[in-house]
């Protein structure tokens, strides 16, 4: 029989057999074509329902692709746009194999989570399929430092270009608003850029300051464990603040040299990058006293970086916020 003519005796409306997933459309192949049809079509709804689990798996744990049609289960690296990154962003992966038991790995680059999936008990995976799964974490970690620092050099280069093309601020509304001088940073347009060196010196990203105060960093680059540095050299006294505001602020009241760390986050890293430089010093980390953030954030990153290097903590007198706070005498 010919095969042209398959839909008109198999899936033809006249026959009534409209569905493949009709018993009798699969009984009317296997008697026309053989076994091997039959199993082949069971082995793609099969494949199709791992991949349907698989999906379920990567939104059960709280990973919302919002292009699922990336993750193919070729058993291939994908990437694809998680809910509430960034537009443009692919920092969600997943890789799923159907050979033997339907197995994958799956994660999200910007949190680290990262998970394992197997269609049936996980006792069913043999030795190869187990090695195969990590192997696949091992190269989505791989791709992921390789974007890091492409990503990281990218911005580096615009950096730099930025930097480059600045010039010292002229009566910048942020500056007035604080209240403080420029101390090593500059202004492109109507922006300030506060320079992220490594312990080097090396420029490898900007903080953009707006006239409202709005600040951004550069897409990509780096910040942990980067600083700015406003004053002389370190002889005794290096204290480490978050802001840059709150940085200038303490250094003109005290005249020590003051690391601007960015963020609470970024506190444990600086200090810890200058502990190294500088053994001797005598680091103080000024805390940013958030009393209206539960968990105060600021006074608890403080603490553990002062902790961790073996320095001590400036808590700003209540009601002040920060030392910049202090400063203007809680100026709003």
């Amino acid at each position: 029989m010919n095969r042209l003519n398959e839909k008109n005796h198999a899936g033809g409306r006249g026959s009534g057999i409209e569905r493949k997933g009709n018993p009798a459309y699969l009984a009317t192949l296997s008697a026309l074509y053989g076994s091997a049809v039959r199993a082949g079509i069971t082995a793609s709804a099969s494949g199709h329902s791992a991949r349907a689990d698989f999906l379920g798996a990567i939104r059960h744990a709280g990973i919302i692709p919002t292009e699922p049609d990336r993750i193919e289960a070729d058993g291939a690296l994908c990437r694809f746009h998680v809910e509430g990154d960034k537009r443009g962003a692919r920092n969600g992966w997943a890789v799923l194999h159907l050979d033997g038991l339907a197995s994958g790995a799956f994660g999200h680059w910007r949190t680290g989570q990262h998970e394992t999936w197997c269609s049936g008990s996980r006792d069913r995976l043999t030795p190869a399929e187990r090695a195969r799964i990590e192997a696949a974490i091992t190269e989505a970690k791989r791709a992921r430092e390789a974007q890091r620092l492409a990503l990281a050099h990218e911005a580096q280069g615009r950096a730099m270009a930025l930097w480059a093309q600045a010039a010292p601020p002229c009566a910048h509304p942020y500056l007035l608003a604080k209240g403080t001088p420029a101390h090593g940073i500059r202004q492109r347009d109507d922006r300030l850029l506060i320079p992220l060196r490594d312990g080097d010196g090396a420029l490898w990203n900007v903080q953009t300051i707006a006239p409202d105060g709005a600040k951004r960093f550069l897409y990509g680059g780096r910040k942990r464990g980067l600083y700015h540095a406003i004053g002389g050299p370190v002889a005794g006294v290096l204290c480490v603040a978050e802001g840059y505001a709150t940085a200038a602020s303490i250094h003109e009241a005290t005249g020590h040299p003051v690391a601007v760390a960015f963020d609470c986050g970024n506190l444990l890293p600086v200090a810890k990058v200058l502990r190294a430089k500088y053994p001797h010093a005598a680091i103080t980390v000024c805390a940013d006293n958030d009393t209206q953030t539960a968990g105060n954030p600021g006074l608890t990153a403080a603490r553990a970086a002062a902790e961790a290097i073996g320095g001590t903590v400036a808590i700003p007198p209540a009601p002040f916020n920060d030392f910049n706070d202090v400063m203007r005498g809680g100026e709003a």
